[in-house]
């Protein structure tokens, strides 16, 4: 018997005063057996990033290739395409060919030999790769529950993250 999904909610209030962008959020995710928690997580941190009341979560660990969230217009067009990870180079190049906006959200140790080692990333223009420290991601998870009201406060470029129990400072570092 196939393992099936575990359903998180998530209210997320933003308050972006660097670029005054304020708003609240009602996130239904659907966490693969496979996932992490901390991918989970960095997931929310992704969504919060390029907030948008039309940013939608896909079934990317469910169908490969879908993005972890995705941005379409109301043709249906996509616009925002969104990973999560350290994706396939091949993935990536079709997704800046379909899209005006890719984003990759990248975590974990292995993250600098990743970009290295795909190095025709650097030549796509309509792409943006973020990376998060180690002590974030670890901050992060703690936060995590089933259901869980979260409140993100940008100010001065410094990112919190504030949860039920606890807060984590969210550390982003722009590698392309």
């Amino acid at each position: 018997m196939a393992l099936k999904a575990t359903i998180y909610k998530a209210d997320l209030n933003i308050a972006n005063m660097d670029v005054h962008q304020y708003g609240d959020y009602q996130l239904t995710m659907a966490q693969h057996p496979s996932e992490t928690i901390e991918r989970l997580m960095v997931r929310i941190l992704a969504y919060a990033r390029y907030a948008d009341e039309a940013l939608e979560f896909t079934k990317d660990l469910f169908e490969t290739d879908e993005p972890a969230l995705w941005e379409k217009d109301l043709t249906g067009q996509l616009v925002k395409w969104i990973e999560v990870g350290s994706p396939d180079e091949d993935k990536v190049k079709k997704a800046c060919a379909r899209c005006s906006q890719v984003a990759i959200v990248t975590y974990g140790t292995a993250v600098d030999e990743w970009y290295k080692r795909n190095s025709k990333l650097k030549t796509l223009k309509n792409l943006e790769i973020w990376k998060l420290s180690l002590a974030t991601t670890e901050a992060i998870q703690a936060l995590c529950e089933r259901t869980m009201q979260l409140q993100l406060n940008v100010m001065d470029g410094e990112w919190t993250l504030i949860g039920d129990n606890a807060q984590a400072v969210i550390e982003w570092e722009q590698l392309q």
